[in-house]
This record gives structure tokens, C-alpha cells and sequence, in this order.
């Protein structure tokens, strides 16, 4: 016990008295010196005290916690709705893009075709697609709504004078996926395109024989997977390409299908091509 834990204290006793008659003095008081230790705090208190003080500090980190994580949540809806609207709007842009230059092109065609005085017929060229078709530049596109196999779709295209489509830019893989949003009805409402590996597997042609540039793909994430089903219920595999998607944004949206699977289809042909005559 060290010095600091003990307490002095005078404590004063008074003498008996011997007789009634005597009293004694207050010189004759005795002194005694007491020591009085000083109280120590119970081990159970320090307890209670140093648990409080750590569900305290937990209660503390809890709340931190959660308000660091409301304020991660909340920047995260922000940064998506950003992104979707972003998203949208190019989509909005692009399809315009699209109709205007369809619009533009038609436009000139019939401004050739209508201008005075015309001595000699003019040295432009117009691009024309009949009805039922789709203009992108000097192509035309046939969107079916009747779901065919591949082999069977090739051959209505062919009976057209045209041919299931042969992608060969960004502009065009673009132009057909904003056509085909709006011609979708639900997402597993896919077209045929003129690609298949039916001859080699993992070997890519295109109806007219030319391999498929490795450099200008758009494969949907994982494809192509040659998928074969259930217990290799698809013997065969996926040996041609089907392309769509009803919501999302990019361009990759290739994804490799059985050709026996029944697809609509988009066919492809030059547009007619001519020098306007004057009227």
C-alpha cells in the first residue's frame, strides 16, 4: 500500500471520570492516530463503466457507418440516372441522325428530278429503295415479320434480288439496331444476318464467301458460345447469327443461334441507282 492510500485522522478520547466530584481537565485528553484506507472502486464497476464506453463507441461507428453508406448509395442512383439519360439521349440523336439523312437523300432525289431548265439531264446519281424498304445511304434493307430458318431465309431474300445482310461498318451496324428497336417486340426478337460458320466450325463467311474481318465484330458479350443445348440436345451446335436487342446501349449484339431455329430476317440489296431525267 503506498502512502498516497492512507488518510490520517485525529481522534480525540476523553478520560472516565473516577469520581462525580472530579472532572478532568482538557489537558488530560488523549490522542490516537487512526488510519483510514481509501475506498477502491469495485472490479464490477470498472466493468460496467468500460462496457458502456464500448457500446458507446460501437452505437458511434454504427451511425458513421450508415451515413457513409446512405451517401454511397445516393451517389450511385445519381451517377446511373445520369448514365441512362446520357444513354438515351445519344440513342435519340443517333436515330434522328438516321431519319435525316434518309430524309436529306429522298429530298434530293425529287429536287433533281423537278429542276428547271434542265437542257441535258443532270450528272448526279440518285439513290432510290422501292416500298416496304429501308434506306442507309446507297443500300436498301427488308425487315421481315415472318420467321423463317436460315437457309429458308436466304432464299426469300434471294427471290427479292437481294441477300441476308453483310454488316461491313460501324455506321451500318448502327443504323440496323436503331431500325430493329423499334421493329422488336421482345427481346428474343432477333434477325437473321447473312454469317454462319456451317461450313467450318469457328470459321466465319459471309454469304458471298469473304471472311468475317476479326476487327470489325460485334459480338454480344460470350458469343459466339456454340451453345448445344440441354444433354447436347443441339447436336449440331450454333452455326449462323442472329442480331438485337430491345433496350441496352453499344453496338455488340451479334449472338450465334441453330440455323434450324425459325428467325426473322433482314435482307440487303443495292438501291437503285440512276441519273434523273428532266420533266
Amino acid at each position: 500500500m503506498t502512502e498516497a492510500d492512507v488518510v490520517y485522522s485525529d481522534v480525540k478520547f476523553t478520560k472516565s471520570k473516577e469520581k462525580a466530584t472530579v472532572t478532568s481537565s482538557p489537558n488530560e485528553s488523549t490522542y490516537a492516530e487512526v488510519k483510514i484506507l481509501k475506498t477502491e472502486p469495485s472490479a464490477g464497476s470498472q466493468q460496467q463503466a468500460a462496457g458502456g464506453s464500448k457500446v458507446t463507441a460501437e452505437r458511434v461507428a454504427v451511425v458513421v457507418l450508415s451515413a457513409l453508406l446512405l451517401a454511397a448509395v445516393i451517389a450511385l442512383g445519381y451517377i446511373c440516372y445520369e448514365y441512362h439519360q446520357t444513354t438515351g439521349h445519344l440513342q435519340k440523336l443517333t436515330v434522328e441522325n438516321a431519319a435525316m439523312r434518309k430524309n436529306i437523300t429522298e429530298t434530293r432525289c425529287e429536287v433533281i428530278m423537278v429542276q428547271k431548265p434542265c437542257p441535258q439531264p443532270p450528272a448526279d446519281t440518285c439513290h432510290k429503295c422501292q416500298e416496304g424498304w429501308e434506306q442507309n445511304g446507297p443500300q436498301c434493307y427488308y425487315f421481315s415479320t415472318v420467321k423463317l430458318t436460315w437457309e429458308q431465309a436466304r432464299e426469300r431474300c434471294r427471290r427479292d434480288g437481294a441477300d441476308l445482310v453483310k454488316i461491313e461498318s460501324e455506321d451500318e451496324q448502327s443504323f440496323l439496331m436503331q431500325t430493329l428497336r423499334d421493329k422488336m417486340t421482345e427481346p428474343e426478337d432477333k434477325f437473321w444476318i447473312g454469317l454462319t460458320d456451317s461450313v467450318t466450325e469457328g470459321t466465319w463467311l459471309w454469304t458471298d464467301g469473304t471472311p468475317l474481318n476479326k476487327s470489325l465484330t460485334f459480338w454480344s458479350k460470350g458469343e459466339p458460345d456454340n451453345w448445344t443445348g440441354v444433354n447436347n440436345e443441339n447436336v449440331d451446335g450454333e452455326d449462323c447469327v442472329r442480331m438485337g436487342t430491345k433496350s441496352g446501349s453499344g453496338l455488340k449484339w451479334w449472338f450465334d443461334k441453330s440455323c434450324t431455329a425459325p428467325q426473322k430476317r433482314i435482307c440487303e440489296k443495292s438501291a437503285v441507282t440512276g441519273r434523273p431525267t428532266c420533266i
